[in-house]
């Protein structure tokens, strides 16, 4: 399993990077009511920063962001359930398939990876700032010495003045 398709899979919702419920049931090949079941037998394991439930508004925004088809014959039921990195990690241990294993590496490299570029995005932009703010000084400082600031010329010759 690729990062790629692991990342793909991985949405932000509620300020968290998630991946729902269906994505991470085909991932450890088993159905999406299996791995639910799994998780509502094991609630103490998935606290509210494991995994929580979308609300009706979040699942049609989603649906619409990924071009999820409407439920209809066959289709959910429910109201998804996302998991959180840990969420996901957690499914493994519950779930206890031989492809857990695999697919629990692929997610923990993923999620490490995405951590890694967005490090290293926020430095660069950090050095970009810095960079832009000691060219500004010294542009500012060749802008003085090519425009020096011009004094109050005193007027020469005999000023008259009447009593």
């Amino acid at each position: 399993m690729s990062m790629e398709s692991v990342a793909s899979r991985i949405y932000l919702i509620r300020g968290q990077k998630v991946m729902l419920d269906s994505d991470l049931a085909e991932m450890y090949m088993v159905k999406t009511s299996a791995l639910n079941q799994a998780v509502s037998r094991n609630r103490e394991r998935f606290p509210q920063d494991f995994a929580f439930q979308l609300t009706e508004t979040e699942w049609e925004f989603l649906k619409s962001q990924i071009v999820i088809s409407n439920t209809g014959r066959g289709g959910r039921r429910k109201l998804p359930w996302v998991f959180t990195e840990y969420g996901s990690l957690m499914l493994s241990s519950v779930l206890r398939s031989e492809r857990s294993a695999q697919v629990n590496i692929a997610i923990v490299r993923t999620f490490v990876r995405m951590r890694e570029v967005l490090a290293t995005h926020k430095d660069v932009a950090r050095k970009i700032e810095e960079h832009d703010h000691h060219i500004g000084v010294l542009y500012d400082q060749l802008d003085r010495l090519l425009h020096p600031p011009q004094s109050p010329k005193r007027k020469i010759g005999y000023i008259w003045h009447e009593d």
